[in-house]
């Protein structure tokens, strides 16, 4: 007979956390059992994801502060993670940087595959059993057509349900989640919550951190609410105040400025019949479309749709196909692409995964000045005063020594969106920027994108929330599997 696996007990005591000279974490008292999914809720920089990093083992506590941290599975119990790291599955953002910044390149399958041995790159070769499981994880998810994909070909959502069935096939003894549903489409964030309400009778325990109410699954049994590092509610999810907690997020009030006069605009890229392949897989085909100065273009599609693929081409990460044609203002043959990426503002997943953790938050947004990672030569006074100056306007004035591991990944977003601006750039390119966002900031940044546009700055935003188009868009771009199913003036 079967041995029946004894899942983590986790129990935090007199817990606080320090990052640089800051505490993130204060007085955390938790105790997680079996049978136990719980969802994680704060806002950016309430300290979400150090406390799963800390439960991980990946960020310990001040020691001064005597801090009980004990795992107990079976007859085992330790005063450390040391042991029991290797039974806690983890899905997060920071998790699926590393792919991108390692260049680990596998297939779908391969990568799923190294859940069930526990290893980063694959290092074996996968038995009949082990495609086995594979397979029916990747139907679970809806996969199943992704297994011989190589994984950084995939979209963002993509990527994160093929980590969390990389993760479910270790046969963990905990399931930590941070902001897993980000960055997934309708059908994706269905799929996922299908997944997780499918686990209600399981023992096997989950945390789950969400910003939204529509993230809660309805297998999840208790809640924890963080304000500032701080424990404000912690109990059965039937218990949690939800409804006074959500109400206290700012709601969205959209102003429509007038945009300046278009006349006689001027290109600024221009795509003609353009395909894009990223390993032999074609995700863009058949692009034409002409951005011109004041413009506000707005991709959207599900995930998998070529959206990031295509924002990617036009910034110049990715080369069109012989057949098509990518023109960009100013740039002619002879003239380095570098001098348009210098006029250019970007904000994209990946740019967290890029810049080293150790820069400090002035030196990325002067970097953008040059449309560097990092600096190569020492900032000039005009770096220096224009970082002050779009930090100022995106509310991170007061960031600028922090260096990037001491932020949450909602605070890194703010940062990239005033490093794109720091140029005063003639073309923004947008890629999902408000994922990772709790709803103030998210309000926030759209009310100085909207503040952007009317004042005549070109945008070219991907998105999958109507709620995200900005007041001043102009045109649309509907993508279906890499081909365009509109293209034009907004509908």
């Amino acid at each position: 007979m079967r041995a029946v696996k004894a899942y983590l007990e986790v129990r935090l005591q007199r817990v606080h956390v320090k990052r640089g000279e800051r505490t993130v974490l204060r007085a955390i008292d938790w105790h997680i059992r079996p049978g136990q999914h719980w969802v994680l809720i704060g806002a950016n920089g309430a300290g979400k994801t150090q406390l799963l990093k800390l439960i991980a083992g990946a960020v310990w506590p001040v020691p001064e502060r005597r801090p009980l941290r004990r795992y107990r599975w079976g007859r085992q119990v330790r005063d450390t993670p040391y042991e029991a790291q290797d039974e806690i599955a983890y899905v997060g953002p920071e998790r699926q940087d590393r792919y991108e910044r390692y260049g680990w390149n596998h297939t779908v399958e391969q990568v799923i595959g190294t859940g069930i041995h526990r290893t980063d790159i694959p290092l074996r070769e996968l038995s009949a059993g082990d495609l086995r499981t594979i397979a029916a994880l990747a139907r679970r998810l809806d996969l199943t057509v992704l297994l011989p994909r190589r994984f950084l070909t995939l979209s963002y959502g993509e990527r994160r349900l093929v980590l969390l069935a990389r993760a479910v096939a270790s046969r963990p003894r905990l399931l930590l989640m941070d902001e897993l549903l980000n960055g997934l489409d309708a059908t994706r964030h269905t799929d996922a919550l299908r997944f997780l309400a499918a686990t209600r009778r399981s023992r096997l325990p989950w945390i789950l951190s969400v910003h939204r109410p529509q993230d809660v699954p309805t297998g999840a049994t208790h809640a924890l609410i963080l304000e500032a590092g701080r424990i404000v509610f912690r109990g059965p999810l039937s218990r949690a105040p939800f409804d006074r907690w959500f109400a206290r997020r700012a709601r969205l009030r959209r102003t429509v400025l007038k945009a300046p006069s278009r006349r006689r605009a001027r290109m600024l890229v221009r795509l003609t019949r353009a395909d894009v392949y990223l390993d032999e897989h074609r995700v863009l085909s058949g692009i034409t479309l002409t951005v011109h100065q004041g413009d506000c273009w707005v991709v959207h599609g599900p995930n998998g749709s070529g959206k990031s693929s295509l924002l990617r081409t036009i910034y110049g990460d990715h080369a069109v196909a012989a057949g098509g044609r990518i023109e960009r203002a100013g740039i002619t043959p002879g003239v380095p692409l570098e001098i348009f990426k210098r006029r250019v503002g970007l904000v994209a997943p990946h740019l967290q995964a890029d810049h080293p953790r150790a820069l400090t938050v002035a030196e990325v947004v002067q970097s953008g000045r040059h449309a560097s990672i990092g600096l190569v030569e020492a900032p000039s006074p005009a770096d220096r005063a224009a970082a002050r100056t779009a930090l100022r306007f995106f509310d991170m004035g007061d960031f600028a020594t922090r260096r990037l591991h001491e932020l949450s990944y909602g605070q890194l977003r703010r940062v990239l969106f005033a490093r794109a601006w720091v140029g005063k750039p003639a073309l923004l390119l947008l890629d999902e920027p408000y994922v990772g966002l709790d709803a103030p900031t998210r309000h926030a940044l759209i009310a100085h994108l909207d503040e952007l546009i009317a004042a005549g700055t070109t945008v070219v935003i991907a998105t999958h929330n109507r709620e995200e188009w900005p007041a001043g868009a102009t045109h649309e771009l509907a993508l279906s599997q890499g081909a365009p199913v509109w293209c034009g003036p907004i509908r």
